[in-house]
């Protein structure tokens, strides 16, 4: 990939650094500072212009996020519905949804999440149990999610639910888009170790959605869901933005505090700073290798789930060194790396945790023997006797 911007793209992100420069974010206005940038084209730059988009290039989009970055500007407000649910619209939903919902959720007008896991199927996603059951001309939920990211700030959610359990668990799915204020549905928070509370369990009873509301076709939900965590792990793994924090920053972070440590911790801190700076470059560009394809045309491979891998590993790391050269201040100082060091095990987790993505390169990459699966050709009920 060559690295140096074409005359169109130097122009963009010339547009771009100008935009930002004149139009700095409230903080307490997320909304707000959302529309504006998309009334200005920089929000859905790859999505179709008729889905609300401007109909760019992978390559702009990459340049706005590098840009928003170098000015340490934090994630618009409605990345999830951005990098997950909209995408998953666009390709399943109906004219009417698409009408209904994309620009409004690049405005942030309405603000999405994203209603996969449960406790009993967290990594085997397609274990789910929430059930939904036909009810006249729509259907009627009762089951239970977690570690739903900003759920209690949600409009609408993308919701994968089980419609028949007499068929393999992969078969019996189906998606929905569901109303968060809906009767019989409840959000509780769940507080994180750092104290904030950005992910919750959310409680669906007797929840009734209409059938035109559904993403595919029924039983088709697997497949949904496969542009849904393709695209999260696009908008995680990718682009040759960081993951956690700018080795840059680190480094410059290590250097300020370095010389408080004795002679022996000294070595053992650059030695693990050259690591770290090293494995977070490696998974710049493998995202670097994504965005060339997607420039492409291409889809990408297993470039999403090894750039999200090895980009989360390589932030705790570094955060990790961050925290322990503070020494003592690590407790009684500031606690910006404390609170980042916090935040990064669900890191681990979101858009498939490790070992999943760890099986998907050892069996799609490597050609590794696959898992062995007990429930491999029966239904989900006698699955789970």
């Amino acid at each position: 990939m060559d690295f140096d911007d074409t005359p169109d793209e130097a122009a963009w992100r010339a547009e771009v650094r100008s935009f930002l420069e004149r139009h700095p974010p409230v903080p307490e206005q997320a909304r707000a500072w959302q529309a504006t940038l998309y009334d200005a084209g920089f929000v859905g730059v790859t999505w179709p212009v008729e889905a609300g988009g401007r109909g760019g290039t992978p390559m702009q989009q990459a340049i706005v996020d590098q840009e928003t970055a170098r000015r340490g500007l934090p994630p618009l407000i409605n990345l999830i519905g951005i990098g997950m649910c909209g995408p998953t619209v666009i390709v399943h939903g109906s004219d009417s949804q698409r009408q209904r919902y994309l620009k409004r959720l690049l405005r942030a007008d309405d603000l999405w999440c994203q209603l996969f896991s449960e406790p009993s199927a967290g990594s085997d996603l397609a274990a789910l149990r929430t059930r939904a059951v036909r009810d006249g001309d729509g259907w009627r939920v009762s089951g239970q999610k977690v570690w739903t990211t900003l759920a209690h700030l949600a409009d609408f959610g993308i919701l994968l639910t089980r419609t028949d359990p007499d068929v393999p668990k992969h078969r019996g799915l189906t998606m929905f888009v569901v109303d968060m204020k809906a009767p019989g549905v409840t959000v509780r928070p769940l507080r994180q170790m750092n104290g904030d509370s950005h992910f919750n369990e959310v409680f669906f009873d007797d929840v009734r959605i209409p059938d035109d509301e559904r993403l595919g076709d029924v039983g088709d939900g697997w497949r949904v869901a496969l542009t849904t965590l393709m695209s999260e792990r696009l908008s995680l793994g990718g682009g040759g933005t960081s993951i956690g924090p700018k080795p840059e920053a680190v480094a410059r972070h290590v250097a300020a505090h370095i010389g408080a440590l004795p002679e022996d911790r000294q070595v053992l801190a650059r030695q693990e700073l050259g690591r770290g700076y090293v494995a977070a470059l490696g998974a710049r560009y493998t995202g670097y290798r994504q965005l060339s394809k997607l420039s492409r045309g291409e889809l990408p491979g297993p470039e999403a789930s090894a750039g999200k891998l090895s980009g989360t590993r390589s932030a705790r790391d570094l955060t990790d060194l961050a925290v322990r050269v503070l020494g003592p201040d690590a407790v009684t100082g500031d606690a910006e790396w404390q609170d980042m060091q916090a935040m990064l095990p669900g890191m681990a987790i979101a858009g498939g945790s490790d070992q999943v993505l760890r099986n998907i390169i050892g069996e799609r990459v490597l050609g590794l023997p696959a898992e062995p699966r007990a429930d491999k050709g029966v239904t989900f009920r006698e699955s789970i006797r």
